[in-house]
């Protein structure tokens, strides 16, 4: 037996850390959780906008610091979250890496352990999902390949918190694994002469030698921070140096010789038991990805998503929260209340009046939006943990070329019909800072959030099908025909598309629970105090008479272009605040009949396209930059008014009743 060398934990004051690392979508944050618990801070690593999970996590008598990084598919990085992940463990050295894993892809598993080892960080390997390997007929020997590695492995299925227990006890003995990579004659020559020109850091200094060969452009600001320019010329010219010798990439070769490495190391630790997937299952799985049949499911899946969110949540619960909650007991009550205990006219309507906290903020926020949330946060989390949202990425691939991005950009799409202001933060996941842009500018404009979708939905139910048609048509044309043009503007090259494609599964209502009361507490943190921000606004701009001067400055674009009242030019401004907020102004009129059809379809594909709300904008800064968020919110208010307009004018122009 392999006798591991073990990192003992520091005698100094400091708590040491455990980082997580593994690809995407290996169930990395579920196994967080699992060992941190509820109590984590979420925070900015340093100088990037990239989002860090920590939590403690107590073993005996010794405290952790636990750090959940973004998923990578290599630690040289491609992406702003790759390299977040590597230089945490560059900067400072952690008591261990522990490496999530999923059973079923054991390779591409492997060459991330490769790394770890190169870099000679402790480490244990968690194997994740063994349940869905097993399904596949994937049987690893964990003991015959804890040996190989010369580290603890264990097996884990993180929703049944199945292999808890031993992943704790491993994480006591971490060991730096014994795996030995040896390159090219030449190479190795190159990587010595580079390592003697290095200064100290977390990890080897082989493994950063390895990496500057591999083209690391990344490391470049790291060696300013650390050498004299002279010195980084030094090493520059080695690699070129290097290069000289082959025809071939440098990164290719390294890459092609870990393949190899790591293809022995698995022949004997692999075997196949027979399956257990059902033939259903099987199918299903194929399905879903080809355009003949993928097409068909998505409808469905549509279909019962509008009957979900826009009958159920849109329908029956606004109904039962707006008219009967809030009307006939909440509303009534708290007028009563601050009519005897506010005498002063002035705060009774900034509480109850036409645009008063309670009246409206509340109303609009907890009757309106907050059940379409609820019921849109269910069906998401049930479609993200089906494993049905990345085939709907390899079956939208060819469509999304069509504007310059690759299949991909259909996740953060899809997030931003929970919350634009999120989905703008997915877009790291894109490889490069032109795909970003894009995907961050379709976002903005023609992606409405789960509140607003919700509502348009509700509006939608009262319309006919030709009106829902031309709804759908305008949003998919305007969206592929701004992106196309986007995609010509905007500099740079589209990036090749690669993706893991999880197993299709049944999703644990535990999960979809757990991370629905999750996405309402914020919800509830980040809409309702806006909500009454913008309410609060509409008050004042009321009594200023502010308001009725806008809405005559308006009327030529509201009433005399778009063909709608003039008072919906206060639901637009408030859309800025919040979109949802907007949408819920015109979904009240629209029920008390002050929108005819023709109105309600112009409203609704203007609000859709509308500028994102005060919170995407700001994401859009911190994440883009001020200088293209302005261009992004300039260029959408305005495509937004154009398109409505222009199809108001159409409809008109040719007689089409809606």
């Amino acid at each position: 037996m392999q006798c591991h060398k073990e990192t003992k934990v520091s005698s100094s004051g400091h708590i040491e850390r455990i980082v997580l690392v593994g690809n995407p979508n290996v169930g990395k944050s579920v196994i967080f959780g699992l060992l941190t618990g509820r109590y984590v801070t979420v925070s900015n690593y340093p100088g990037t906008t990239v989002e860090l999970s920590q939590g403690n996590l107590r073993l005996g008598d010794k405290r952790f610091l636990v750090i959940d990084t973004p998923g990578v598919n290599s630690l040289i990085p491609m992406s702003e979250d790759e390299r977040v992940t590597r230089d945490i463990l560059l900067a400072e050295r952690p008591y261990t890496a522990l490496q999530v894993a999923d059973s079923k892809n054991l390779k591409r598993t492997l060459m991330i352990t490769l790394q770890i080892a190169e870099m000679e960080i402790p480490l244990v390997l968690d194997l994740n999902m063994e349940d869905e390997a097993m399904d596949r007929g994937i049987v690893i020997n964990k003991k015959l390949l804890s040996d190989r590695l010369g580290i603890a492995v264990v097996g884990t299925v993180a929703p049944r918190r199945k292999g808890l227990k031993e992943l704790k006890e491993a994480l006591l003995r971490p060991a730096i694994p014994k795996l030995k990579v040896r390159y090219d004659e030449l190479i190795e020559e190159y990587i010595q002469k580079i390592e003697k020109l290095l200064p100290d850091s977390g990890i080897s200094r082989r493994a950063v030698a390895v990496m500057i060969l591999s083209g690391d452009e990344s490391l470049r600001y790291w060696l300013k921070e650390h050498l004299p320019q002279e010195v980084i010329d030094e090493i520059e010219s080695l690699r070129d140096e290097c290069q000289l010798n082959y025809t071939l990439p440098l990164a290719q070769i390294i890459n092609d010789i870990r393949y190899k490495y790591v293809d022995e190391l698995i022949r004997d630790v692999i075997s196949k038991a027979p399956t257990r997937k059902g033939i259903v299952v099987s199918y299903l799985e194929n399905a879903t990805m080809r355009p003949l049949t993928g097409i068909p499911i998505l409808l469905l899946v549509l279909f019962i998503l509008y009957e979900f969110v826009g009958v159920l949540g849109a329908g029956i619960l606004v109904d039962f929260f707006e008219n009967i909650i809030f009307g006939r007991y909440i509303n009534p009550m708290v007028s009563s209340v601050i009519d005897h205990l506010l005498p002063i006219q002035f705060f009774k309507e900034m509480l109850v009046g036409e645009y008063g906290v309670v009246t409206v903020a509340l109303t609009y926020a907890i009757a309106i939006i907050l059940p379409i949330t609820t019921t849109f946060f269910i069906a998401f989390s049930i479609l993200e943990d089906s494993g049905y949202l990345p085939r709907l990425a390899i079956m939208s691939n060819r469509a999304f070329n069509l504007i310059g991005l690759n299949g991909k950009a259909i996740l953060p799409m899809v997030l931003g019909l929970g919350c634009g202001t999120m989905a703008v933060m997915t877009t790291r996941i894109l490889e490069t800072k032109r795909d970003r842009i894009i995907a961050t500018f379709l976002l903005a404009l023609a992606i409405p959030c789960s509140a607003q979708l919700g509502v348009i939905l509700g509006m939608l139910g009262s319309l006919s099908l030709k009106a829902i048609t031309i709804w759908i048509t305008t949003l998919i044309g305007v969206l592929f025909l701004s992106g196309y043009l986007a995609a010509k503007v905007v500099p740079g090259e589209k990036t090749e598309f690669f993706l893991e494609i999880p197993p299709l599964r049944m999703p644990k209502f535990s999960n979809v629970f757990m991370k629905t009361i999750g996405r309402i507490e914020w919800y509830l943190k980040e809409a309702v105090p806006l909500f009454v921000l913008g309410t609060l606004a509409l008050f004042f701009l009321d009594k200023l008479k502010i308001l009725g001067l806008i809405e005559k400055g308006a009327a030529p674009v509201i009433k005399g272009f778009l063909g709608l009242p003039p008072k919906t030019a206060a639901f637009f401004i408030m859309g800025f605040f919040r979109r949802d907020y907007g949408a819920a102004g015109l979904f009240s009129m629209a029920e008390r009949g002050e929108l005819n059809n023709l109105q309600t379809l112009i409203s609704l594909i203007t609000i859709t396209l509308f500028v994102p709300c005060l919170a995407n904008f700001f994401m859009i800064i911190k994440e883009r930059g001020l200088k293209v968020a302005i261009m992004v919110t300039v260029i959408v208010f305005a495509l937004a008014f154009s398109v409505g307009g222009a199809i108001n004018l159409l409809l008109n122009s040719f007689g089409i009743a809606v």
